[in-house]
């Protein structure tokens, strides 16, 4: 069977693993819940209940914890900058080391497994060593080891290009690996195992009262993402959203039934937010006294995106001398470059001066209740100036309100517009 990434109603049933009797889920442990011969045991143990309680298992799993970085540091220590392709081939055997391990852990217990290289799966990327795109899946083994009652046990991450040269997907990318599954076997489920026990409507380390969220939709799962939430990679939920993959966000340490990311229903629009993101990898550069004229967003931006870095907000204010001050964020890690580059605009251009600051967070609202609910943006703005939290930027779209304020205020921001919205559990 081959994915090609069409609409799943295009299918035909008789070829979709998940129209057997028996309902099919894919489950994904990170390498966290894998970080040892005791937690995989443990992950051997659930997986094997899953199939006790009458469900077709696919099992998806990262490289344990650690293992990644360590092998990063071993090509690093032959070479700064070692050749992609085979950076390729070392990374991806830290999950070929966990699906054997597992598989040999389910064994253990009774359970009958085979486990699966990417390339044995015969996942199909593209050829972008070490951000590749998956393009197909043929999933002929693992629907013939299901119908045999095996639990498949696939490695994350990876796959292989039109060559057969082993490609890896991104940090992250065993998310993806695990949606990109379930949407081909048109899964009833895609469990996503983590050290957390489902989404939270903000970071518990920074406001303790923040409450787990039973559902939370694709879109506001997609914005809080991209926004800072740390809790899933960006590309697996839009997978699941595109394809139409029910997923679940669980612990794999505590029992409980997590957070279900799903489309949006009647019920979900009262809530007028879901929860807050914060960004901290955020940098602020200003290019003051810019000659307005025709082409001059594009003569400053130009470079920057010339050079591969990634704008995020953009603010332009126009002064009576006919000059303009143009302000936008990039990442931190960016700053130093972006600022070299708007320098040197700045002497072509004839700019006044540029100024930067690397001590900048954005706190963003998330919530697709924003659509029927007016004065979301005055609320968040009225909770912030009675703290004396100065917002220096503002971006908006349908379902977010973000901004940008001094670091200093992180906390103190989050927990403002956490009690302001009332979104806190009772301690």
């Amino acid at each position: 069977m081959v994915f090609n990434w069409r609409p799943l109603s295009d299918w035909d049933a008789s070829l979709v693993v998940g129209d057997a009797k028996m309902p099919l889920i894919v489950q994904k442990y990170g390498g966290t819940s894998v970080g040892s011969i005791e937690r995989i045991e443990a992950v051997a143990r659930k997986v094997q209940a899953a199939r006790q309680a009458g469900n077709q298992v696919v099992v998806v799993v990262s490289a344990m914890s650690g293992e990644t970085n360590r092998l990063i540091a071993l090509a690093e220590g032959i070479c700064r900058t070692p050749d992609p392709r085979e950076m390729d081939v070392l990374l991806s055997t830290g999950e070929q080391v966990t699906i054997a391990l597992l598989s040999i852990a389910l064994k253990k217990v009774g359970c009958p497994a085979c486990s699966y290289t990417g390339g044995q799966v015969r996942i199909l990327t593209d050829n972008a060593h070490g951000k590749a795109r998956i393009k197909e899946i043929d999933g002929g083994s693992v629907k013939e080891d299901l119908e045999s009652g095996r639990v498949v046990v696939v490695a994350g991450f990876q796959g292989v290009d039109s060559k057969g040269d082993i490609t890896t997907l991104g940090r992250g990318g065993s998310d993806t690996t695990a949606v990109a599954m379930a949407a081909a076997l048109n899964a009833d489920e895609c469990q996503i195992y983590t050290d957390v026990d489902g989404v939270y409507t903000t970071d518990p380390r920074i406001e303790p009262r923040a409450r787990k969220l039973d559902r939370i939709t694709f879109e506001e799962m997609l914005e809080m993402a991209s926004l800072g939430s740390k809790v899933l990679q960006i590309r697996s939920v839009e997978f699941a959203g595109k394809y139409n993959v029910p997923l679940r966000v669980l612990s794999s340490f505590t029992e409980g039934e997590g957070t279900l990311i799903t489309f949006e229903d009647e019920d979900m629009e009262d809530a007028k937010i879901a929860g807050i993101a914060f960004s901290q990898d955020e940098a602020k550069l200003t290019i003051r006294g810019v000659p307005d004229q025709p082409g001059v967003a594009f003569s400053i931006l130009g470079p920057i995106s010339g050079d591969n870095i990634e704008v995020d907000m953009i603010v332009q204010n126009i002064a009576k001398d006919d000059t303009t001050d143009f302000t936008f964020t990039v990442h931190r890690n960016d700053f130093d470059k972006a600022l070299e580059i708007l320098k040197e605009t700045a002497e072509v251009v004839g700019a006044r001066e540029v100024v930067g600051d690397k001590n900048i967070v954005k706190l963003s609202l998330v919530g697709v209740g924003m659509r029927s609910h007016a004065g979301i943006a005055s609320q968040m703005f009225e909770a912030l100036a009675r703290e004396g939290i100065n917002i220096q930027m503002i971006s908006t779209s349908e379902i977010k309100i973000s901004v940008v304020v001094d670091e200093k205020y992180l906390e103190l921001g989050v927990r403002t517009l956490h009690e302001s919205f009332g979104l806190a559990s009772e301690l």
